[in-house]
């Protein structure tokens, strides 16, 4: 299994992308026997593949044509919703300078931002940005009152990003250096279901010593709205989401136990900063996943932070897409936090099958 990735340059330059295919399913895992052992302790060691000896440099044909699908699927402008969690998974409610006083006075409790993130992949020049909109909140139907908050804009650039590894699904995990020995973990995952429909879990950890302490989580659920227009306009009532933040948690009995993942992976080399490589291969395993190391979140969403018996941390999120089917990623971190390796699955419980 090889793995290709490319270099980075940063350029905002070009058309948008007018069209999206139709989603198609990914075929079942092959049927022979899988490995099986801990999730918490000995996941790492079921999915290593081999990796070709190219550097972030190769733009091979195959490179640029998986690049390409990837630009494809990624790239418009995504609407919905964000909200803040504790490192418990307890929802933040917004800032009081930004809540309406008709909310403070009927005592309702805000939790969630409107947001847009427009977003563009160049399919031939390798780039990669966004923008990540907070709108703040009003009352009732006010689409024309609709202000912008803040803008969180990113580019892969070796300055403040250490890794990015995606899949020609449109799903990616980027690795942002925070400072002050603060790391942010990025996971976009698209629905296998509808490719116009995705969510962004953001793990922000501290490098404390020998050990990575979880800090905050952040989410946003999103619908594809349109082709790329750099956030031109503003969202207001024709959005098709709703707040979430408040909703009940994800149940744990739908999360835990025995599951059937089909992974693919990507190696990560410490010494080259800020390239992009793509998740290749098909591995199958089957995986123990325990409540005490789930951090549970709304609307089937969920993360954790773990660390196996050889001192390597895992970082990862997930998203029960559907009962018993759910895509994953993971980010596997040395005894001396340095990122080895990403994985994406998608995974079934074992009871389904």
């Amino acid at each position: 299994m090889i793995l290709h990735s490319v270099p980075m340059m940063l350029s905002s330059s070009g058309s948008s992308l007018l069209w999206r295919q139709n989603g198609t399913h990914a075929p079942p895992p092959p049927s022979f026997k899988a490995l099986r052992f801990p999730f918490s302790l000995s996941l790492r060691i079921g999915y290593r593949t081999t990796i070709s000896p190219l550097s972030c440099s190769a733009e091979t044909s195959s490179v640029l044509n998986a690049w390409s699908e990837f630009a494809q699927n990624v790239s418009g402008e995504w609407d919905g919703f964000g909200a803040d969690f504790n490192p418990q998974g307890q929802p933040l409610e917004l800032p009081e300078s930004v809540v309406p006083e008709a909310y403070r006075e009927w005592e309702v409790k805000v939790f969630d931002w409107q947001t847009q993130c427009p977003t563009l992949a160049q399919p031939h020049t390798q780039t990669f940005l966004y923008k990540s909109i907070k709108l703040l909140p009003t009352v009732g139907c006010e689409a024309d009152a609709a202000t912008r908050y803040s803008i969180d804009q990113r580019t892969i650039e070796p300055t403040t990003t250490l890794s990015f590894s995606y899949s020609v699904s449109g799903s990616y995990v980027a690795l942002w250096s925070l400072g002050n020995n603060h790391l942010e973990v990025e996971h976009c995952l698209i629905n296998p279901n509808d490719k116009e429909s995705r969510v962004r879990i953001f793990q922000v950890v501290r490098l404390a010593e020998t050990k990575m302490l979880l800090q905050s989580v952040k989410v946003f659920r999103e619908l594809w709205d349109g082709p790329f227009r750099d956030g031109d306009q503003l969202g207001g009532c024709g959005i098709r989401s709703s707040g979430f933040a408040s909703t009940p948690t994800t149940s744990a009995s739908l999360v835990a136990g025995s599951w059937r993942a089909l992974l693919a992976t990507s190696k990560i080399d410490e010494h080259v900063q800020g390239c992009i490589q793509q998740v290749t291969g098909e591995k199958v395993i089957e995986i123990v996943r325990e409540e005490k190391d789930l951090l549970l979140l709304p609307q089937g969403l969920w993360c954790s932070l773990q660390e196996s018996k050889d001192g390597a941390r895992l970082l990862s999120v997930g998203w029960l897409f559907e009962p018993g089917h759910a895509i994953t990623s993971t980010c596997i971190f040395s005894s001396d936090s340095k990122l080895e390796e990403v994985t994406m699955g998608k995974e079934t419980a074992l009871t389904d099958l």
